[in-house]
């Protein structure tokens, strides 16, 4: 066995394992249950998977053909840049709109991120989540105090109200 022949296995290599990856991503797309999850299975998993291929494809054709491809190595990098990016805008349209997010049934109620969800809740309920996170995060960027102080007694008033 020659050097290209061992680069060449590596490659080889590389891309089965960026196949096996796209696969777990896929049914991570499937089984996960609220977008969160499913945006974190899209954009992770299949960047690497895209990674260990598109790196494989690189190196075998460095080695065995002597071709260089710039392209490549630039579709390796926007992926790098915009997939992250593009997965970050997903999940927090999804989290200013109100949707749903997973909690396990043993998880205290209020550790998630949305205010105390409840599976029942109607779509009605997380609207008007939603506009009070909006109203919030728009005081908060003007650093409007007086709104905030607001905000945090409405929800104070919240908690008492569903505990008892």
């Amino acid at each position: 066995m020659n050097l290209s022949e061992i680069v060449s296995l590596i490659a080889a290599l590389s891309i089965l394992l960026g196949s096996i990856v796209a696969l777990i991503s896929a049914i991570g797309i499937v089984r996960f249950r609220d977008s969160f999850l499913r945006s974190h299975a899209a954009t992770k998993s299949s960047t690497l998977s895209v990674l260990l291929a598109l790196s494989g494809v690189f190196v075998y054709f460095l080695v065995t053909e002597e071709y260089f491809s710039v392209r490549t190595l630039l579709t390796i990098l926007f992926l790098y840049l915009t997939s992250p990016v593009a997965g970050h805008l997903i999940i927090r349209a999804a989290y200013n709109s109100g949707s749903y997010m997973y909690m396990n049934a043993h998880t205290k109620k209020g550790a998630s991120l949305n205010f105390r969800y409840d599976r029942r809740e109607t779509k009605k309920d997380r609207r008007h989540r939603a506009e009070k996170r909006q109203i919030m995060n728009e005081a908060f960027s003007k650093n409007d105090t007086e709104v905030l102080s607001k905000y945090k007694q409405a929800m104070r008033k919240e908690s008492m109200k569903k505990e008892d």
